[in-house]
């Protein structure tokens, strides 16, 4: 049986729910997704990580601290303090790696792609 996969972008918040720096949490069907507006260099930019911390076996990385470290954008988990780049979804502390997302702002409304 052919299954016909459909991919498409999902509307999760408003812009305007998010604040510089401060992640938010998306349930998006079974997956909690985490959002971060990053201000930096006169622009922001969204990225999207899975919530869950594979250390901690909780979800809970919307929670964390951003900032930059090696050049790269990350969140630290708010319990053992990993640190995950944003952009890649990588552990700089071990060899783990988290699922990253597309996000996007579209017409004022923040949107995930599934796929």
């Amino acid at each position: 049986m052919n299954a016909k996969v459909e991919l498409q972008w999902v509307t999760v918040c408003s812009a305007s729910d998010l604040l510089p720096n401060l992640g938010v949490c998306a349930r998006v069907g079974n997956k909690q997704v985490a959002i971060f507006k990053i201000a930096e260099q006169g622009k922001t930019s969204l990225y999207a990580i899975d919530n869950h911390d594979p250390f901690s076996d909780a979800n809970v990385l919307s929670r964390g601290i951003v900032g930059d470290l090696k050049g790269r954008n990350v969140v630290a988990s708010p319990i053992y303090k990993h640190h995950f780049d944003l952009a890649t979804g990588e552990c700089l502390e071990d060899d783990v790696k988290i699922p990253v997302y597309q996000v996007r702002e579209n017409g004022g409304q923040v949107e995930l792609f599934l796929g």
